[in-house]
């Protein structure tokens, strides 16, 4: 494992650049620093070590991903959540302890929502049973990461969402003054917008979402009536 980061680093060290670096920095409030890769360098230089052949065993991604998280530049988590996504189709029941663990550390959009919508995601659908035991929780804490969390992991579900517990997981949050929560809220419905247009319109109609949600969840259905008809 000590060789696997070893070596990356060396990569990622090689084709750093100190001025993108710094905009980078600027762009995500100073909350972390960067080698100041561009996410298509960055994606070239990490091909090698996504490749099947090179993969550690799935019983060392715990420990791994926790190295990369304590590492600090922040392409390492970048790194780190891509590579737990490469272990998808081997997902395990304890699984989403470590995704827990990833979105409450180091805790910001540009990690939370690949977590959410990729890794909870795919994990919620091969072990729906271990909905209850999490959702609720996550709704009920005061982790911000964890309630965008809860809303996120059906965003990409399409015909599969549940609609009760999406219902229920917006209800649950109304009236947070969190943009990232809000906003979230407007995302999940947005997109479901794609799939199900009345049951979103019918939804915010009878719903008191925050201005930022209801903007978000119209968006595409008032795109499309804003289209001169031919």
């Amino acid at each position: 494992m000590h060789d696997f980061i070893e070596t990356l680093e060396i990569e990622f060290s090689r084709q750093s650049d100190p001025t993108i670096a710094a905009g980078q920095k600027a762009y995500m409030r100073n909350q972390f620093e960067y080698f100041g890769l561009k996410s298509t360098i960055r994606k070239e230089i990490q091909r090698p070590f996504l490749e099947k052949t090179y993969l550690p065993p799935h019983p060392e991604l715990n420990g791994l991903v926790k190295a990369l998280w304590k590492k600090q530049q922040r392409e390492y988590q970048y790194f780190g959540q891509e590579l737990t996504f490469r272990y998808v189709k081997q997902i395990a029941p304890n699984d989403i302890k470590l995704y827990e663990w990833m979105v409450t550390n180091k805790s910001w959009w540009d990690t939370v929502d690949f977590i959410a919508v990729k890794l909870m995601g795919a994990y919620f659908q091969r072990f729906p049973e271990q909905i209850p035991n999490y959702i609720p929780k996550w709704l009920n804490s005061e982790d911000i990461w964890l309630q965008r969390s809860a809303l996120l992991f059906q965003l990409k579900y399409k015909k599969k969402v549940d609609l009760l517990l999406l219902d229920e997981s917006i209800h649950a949050l109304l009236g947070s003054k969190e943009f990232f929560i809000n906003k979230a809220i407007g995302w999940v419905l947005r997109e479901y917008s794609r799939t199900h247009a009345t049951w979103v319109t019918d939804f915010v109609e009878r719903t008191r979402l925050a201005p930022l949600s209801r903007r978000e969840a119209l968006r595409i259905l008032t795109a499309s009536n804003e289209k001169p008809h031919r």
